[in-house]
């Protein structure tokens, strides 16, 4: 589905509603309907004056058309309001120290506020630390100078492009949705996202893996991430209920960008699936480890690594190169490329169509020249 984002913007000191989107005629074409719209070429923004009549405006201009994103706008909503609740008493109770400066209170009441999930939070917190000490200056007197200056520093010191947006949205998180600032840090240079294609393996590579796996547990598991294409901390928190065998559909809760989403479920892995929950039956989560806890992230990776290679796979098989594969393969079977973005919970067309470039479809009708002779 289409979608905009909106965000609070200052341009020459007027609060305005800043509108950000991927160029598309359609979402073009209703901008260029709004009254008092202007384009920020230094900031590639659209962008009106924050007032009800333009939010008004807005919603009912683009209602039916495409999603509003307003999770950076209206700043106390919740990420998502099936998160657990978030505690964070680890890091308040935490013994304070002359050597290493922590995030304030105030941004652990935030996190917890707006119910983001345990993993984002401890990211963000871990950045915004690292930041804190980099510049070791009260946080009043911190401007885009400094900021800009510790990103040029990751840059410097090779650090990687995730760990560098990772040190920004931690930072912008402290000054627009803690202290309930307006952007200003516009002119943050975040890292050009790199066009590596994804790795993928053969269909014959997959069902090998899924038949050296003896251990039912660990083929349900290697069938569940291939079959779906869920992501590996999407299977962590899958629960029993998750599973739909009415409507072969399994539910993905709080996934990323904290979004709820379906996905489809294989007769197949259906059938697996029932053997293992009567041999081993989880109680909550689908699969769980020692004392009905989650299962951990590095046991997974352990299992699907083993299977790729008892298969004689020609790369290290990962539960995000099952995901990779589960698009090609759709795609190459012919499924339109929007129901496969829906299922892998892609917010742009964009990311998803970067599997036609490793979709073998395409090149088997390409007649090499070579046998042309």
């Amino acid at each position: 589905m289409k979608h905009i984002k909106l965000r609070h913007f200052k341009i020459n000191q007027e609060a305005s509603i800043g509108i950000q989107f991927y160029p598309d005629k359609v979402i073009q074409a209703l901008i260029k309907q709004l009254n008092n719209i202007k384009w920020s070429k230094e900031h590639q923004i659209a962008y009106v004056p924050n007032t009800k009549f333009n939010l008004d405006q807005i919603f009912n201009l683009f209602k039916g058309v495409a999603w509003v994103d307003t999770s950076l706008f209206f700043k106390h909503q919740l990420i998502n309001d099936e998160n657990p609740f978030l505690n964070l008493d680890a890091y308040r109770i935490r013994p304070k120290t002359n050597q290493w400066k922590q995030v304030p209170n105030s941004y652990l009441d935030k996190l917890t506020l707006k119910r983001y999930s345990k993993n984002t939070a401890k990211s963000y917190i871990n950045a915004f630390e690292l930041f804190l000490n980099f510049i070791n200056i009260p946080l009043d007197q911190v401007n885009e100078l400094q900021i800009n200056n510790y990103i040029k520093y990751l840059i410097k010191n090779n650090k990687s492009d995730s760990t560098i947006n990772l040190a920004i949205n931690s930072i912008k998180f402290y000054f627009e949705i803690v202290l309930d600032l307006p952007n200003q840090f516009y002119k943050i240079d975040r890292p050009r996202k790199k066009e590596n294609l994804p790795k993928v393996v053969s269909k014959e590579i997959v069902v090998n893996m899924i038949s050296v796996t003896d251990n039912l547990k660990h083929k349900a598991l290697i069938m569940l991430l291939y079959s779906s294409g869920i992501r590996r901390i999407e299977l962590i928190n899958l629960l029993v209920k998750d599973i739909d065998s009415d409507r072969m559909l399994i539910r993905i809760v709080n996934a990323k960008g904290g979004k709820t989403r379906y996905t489809i479920l294989s007769e197949k892995a259906l059938t697996v699936l029932r053997a293992y929950y009567k041999e081993y039956k989880p109680q909550k989560y689908l699969f769980e480890g020692q004392k009905n806890n989650q299962y951990s992230a590095e046991s997974i990776l352990k299992i699907v690594k083993k299977a790729g290679k008892l298969s004689k796979a020609n790369i290290t098989v990962t539960p995000h190169i099952l995901r990779h594969s589960f698009a090609t393969h759709l795609l190459e079977n012919g499924t339109d490329l929007r129901y496969i973005q829906q299922l892998l919970g892609h917010n742009s067309s964009k990311t998803t169509e970067i599997y036609t470039h490793v979709a073998n479809h395409y090149f088997k009708k390409i007649k090499n020249p070579l046998d042309t002779f």
